[in-house]
């Protein structure tokens, strides 16, 4: 639309202004003119040589001052802005003297082409004036526009560190969480390898071998399994490893080989426990490794957009101070590039948001700045023609008045009176032809105009041949009115892109939530699944050298009783394991098929809260946590199970792990209660330590957590507060502090349409 309507202003802007001028100086300037002849007529008879002269003069002095007060513009532009304002003073004194000595000058007019002369060179150095005061307004808003783009730029730059000083802590405490889970595998590692040379050892001698050499190796490798478990801290091991070992001593019979049994079945036990968390370990490191590499790259990011930021801002000073408007256009575009870039780190919310928005605050000074130069280059044209002008007119004045004096004659009076008669009735007579031509067609242009503003899709204004100015508003409001539709249909285009653009985050959110789901079920079924198979291969070793010694007829009882314990024992753990394996896996049934579906369904709260929270048993029981569910019965709702289980789980989760120091047994609450008409506020609370104001400001911050050591990513809140916002239409708030536990509410409404849901949910 921008365009058109310059195509407009540069169809003949001279000639439209021209008829409008032609016009209001037939109605007025003409008769007037004329008037202030006839009335200085008679003066001038009398004087009309000095008139002449002084009217040379003060021609002559205009022509000087104009030029002077051209020389002060030129300066003015060229000046840096403290010096503007005294050359902007100078020039509007100058034109203020000269536009005195140009009313003094219409004084003495004697003849019509003097008065037009005067007229025209009044115009034109009004004209100038106005241009100069549009000049300097414009270079005060471009120069407010320039400090107010440094104070974004500046803003930009702090909020860049804030950023990546936060991102570079989170990447101090992946490191010091990779460390001290590389020293835990370490040692893991020393105790099964050590665990495995003793039960070598101890298999060799279970035959209850009275070999002091064979005992003595037995020994040296518990002392070195016991060295490796304190080393561990754990001592209780240690103590209970060398009890065992000191219970088979050296020339024994029954009671030794019962004893080589007992201390077999403790470091089996010892071996299935270690491995397991060596595994665990091996894939935590794994992990974190991963989140270090994306933590310093997101730094790096970080980093890079300050430096951006700033080689931007180098560039558009650059290209301000010599009025490059094809450089600051492309800055410009490079400007909304970086605000890109800022919105694809994974980085906090608000920084994020205010860095974006101090990037197009900034990119949206750079476009006005540089339409104001634009305007500036505009006015610079329009003031160079004007005063071409005007000094022109000066210099013709001065011409004039001196050749005036030489043109005197007695047909002045006769002229003088008949030209007075012809100015009042041709005055006259324009005044009434003018306002015929312009009030008709004028209130057609409203009537036409006001029809279009009711009904946009009318049509266009018939404007017929004019070539008026009411014509180009016709045609200007015409332009206007098509524009206006092609920027709603373009409009809508965005918006149905933007509703598609929402509906794929949703979707990849949903799928990292489920992979999320689908990692902790097999890390809950793992341990039951993996003990249950390490069991039955001993069992089946155990079995077959039962076999090879009963066949050999060297079964002894002793060996009978410790084999039928060991069978009994390991039936007992294969029973207990697989069976807790099927409760976990009917535990997460239904909510695996939500989380698969993603299905807007109705169902009952109550009910569903009771089996999400049975899912959740062994990682309460092994934190020694209960849980209490507070819930009216009968209450159903109408959203997405799915994504509401994943809220519950995060947090419930989130309070195992944060809200308790190691081995602290405590008690979780999950209450529900309305919360208005058709809202209701489910409330998750822990009696554990709580959270500092600190890290309660950050807890919905991508991969912030205090918990590295334990495993934690950062990302569980972060989750739950995209899954509340954006799937569940509601809103959730944190209340805690240090000591009085931690409460999150979340507040939902009781029915989500199901059209409402993200693209894929």
């Amino acid at each position: 639309m921008k365009s058109q309507a310059d195509t407009l202003r540069r169809s003949s802007p001279e000639i439209a202004l021209l008829r409008i001028a032609s016009k209001i100086v037939l109605v007025g300037a003409i008769p007037i003119a004329i008037g202030a002849f006839i009335a200085a007529t008679a003066w001038i008879l009398l004087r009309e040589a000095e008139q002449a002269r002084s009217g040379a003069l003060l021609a002559g002095s205009i022509y000087r001052d104009l030029l002077l007060a051209t020389a002060e513009r030129d300066r003015f532009v060229i000046a840096p802005p403290v010096e503007r304002t005294p050359a902007a003073s100078r020039f509007f004194a100058l034109a203020a003297r000269a536009r005195s000595q140009m009313a003094a000058l219409s004084e003495q007019a004697r003849t019509p082409l003097q008065s037009e002369g005067i007229e025209r060179a009044t115009v034109d150095l009004r004209n100038l004036t106005d241009q100069m005061g549009r000049l300097v307004d414009a270079a005060d808003q471009n120069e407010r526009r320039v400090r107010e783009m440094a104070e974004r730029a500046a803003s930009l730059i702090a909020l860049t560190d804030q950023a990546r000083t936060r991102q570079h802590a989170s990447n101090a405490d992946i490191v010091a969480t990779l460390t001290e889970k590389d020293r835990r595998l370490r040692l893991v590692g020393e105790i099964v390898d050590r665990a495995q040379d003793l039960r070598a050892l101890v298999t060799g001698s279970a035959a209850g071998s009275t070999d002091a050499l064979a005992r003595a190796q037995v020994r040296n490798a518990a002392l070195d399994l016991a060295g490796a478990l304190r080393q561990a801290d754990r001592a209780a091991d240690a103590d209970a490893l060398m009890d065992l070992v000191a219970r088979a001593p050296a020339g024994s019979d029954t009671g030794g080989e019962e004893g080589d049994a007992q201390l077999l079945s403790w470091i089996e036990r010892l071996l299935k426990v270690d491995e397991t968390d060596r595994r665990a370990l091996h894939e935590e490191v794994a992990q974190l490794l991963t989140y270090s590499v994306q933590a310093n790259e997101t730094e790096q990011a970080t980093q890079n957009i300050a430096i951006a930021a700033l080689k931007l801002g180098q560039r558009t000073a650059e290209a301000l101070a010599v009025r490059d408007i094809a450089a600051a256009t492309v800055l410009a575009r490079e400007g909304e590039s970086l605000a890109g870039t800022v919105g694809g780190l994974p980085i906090s919310p608000l920084i994020q948001t205010e860095m974006i928005d101090a990037i197009r605050a900034w990119n949206d000074r750079l476009l006005t700045t540089t339409a104001g130069l634009r305007q500036q280059n505009t006015l610079l044209e329009a003031m160079d023609k004007a005063v071409i002008a005007a000094t022109e007119g000066a210099r013709s004045l001065n011409d004039t008045f001196i050749g005036d004096a030489e043109r005197l004659g007695s047909r002045i009076r006769t002229t003088l009176l008949l030209g007075a008669t012809t100015g009042l009735l041709l005055g006259a007579l324009a005044a009434l032809l003018v306002a015929q031509s312009i009030t008709g067609p004028l209130r057609r242009l409203q009537r036409g105009m006001l029809h279009l503003a009711a009904e946009p899709g009318a049509g266009a204004l018939d404007v017929g041949n004019r070539t008026d100015e009411l014509g180009d508003m016709a045609r200007a409001a015409n332009t206007f009115v098509t524009e206006i539709g092609v920027r709603e249909a373009a409009l809508r285009e965005a918006m149905a892109d933007l509703s598609r653009t929402q509906a794929d985050l949703i979707q990849s959110e949903k799928m990292a939530s489920l992979g999320q789901l689908v990692a902790g079920v097999a890390h809950e079924i793992n341990t039951p699944v993996g003990v249950a198979l390490t069991t039955a291969t001993q069992m089946g070793e155990e079995a077959r050298e039962f076999v090879r010694e009963a066949e050999g007829n060297q079964l002894r009882r002793s060996r009978l009783i410790a084999f039928v314990g060991r069978m009994s024992e390991g039936s007992r753990l294969l029973s207990s394991n697989l069976t807790r394996a099927a409760d976990l896996v009917q535990s997460f049934k239904q909510v695996a098929a939500d989380q698969v579906s993603g299905e807007h369904r109705t169902f009952e709260l109550k009910h569903w809260l009771t089996e999400l929270v049975t899912s959740l048993g062994p990682v309460l029981r092994k934190r020694g946590l209960s849980v209490r569910i507070e819930c009216p019965d009968g209450l159903a709702l109408a959203t997405f199970p799915g994504a509401l289980g994943q809220v519950v789980t995060n947090l419930v989760v989130n309070a195992a792990v944060h809200g308790y120091d190691q081995g602290a047994a405590g008690r979780l609450d999950v209450s529900v209660h309305q919360a208005g008409p058709g809202r209701i506020a489910l409330v998750v609370a822990d009696d554990g330590k709580g959270m500092t104001p600190d890290v309660q400001a950050r807890i919905f911050d991508p991969f912030f957590t205090t918990a590295r050591q334990h495993g934690s990513t950062g990302l569980g809140l972060h989750i739950v507060y995209n899954l509340v916002v954006q799937t569940l239409k509601g809103r959730i708030a944190v209340d805690s502090g240090p000591g009085r536990g931690t409460r999150f509410t979340v507040t939902l409404p009781v029915s989500v349409p199901a059209s409402e849901a993200p693209s894929g949910a």
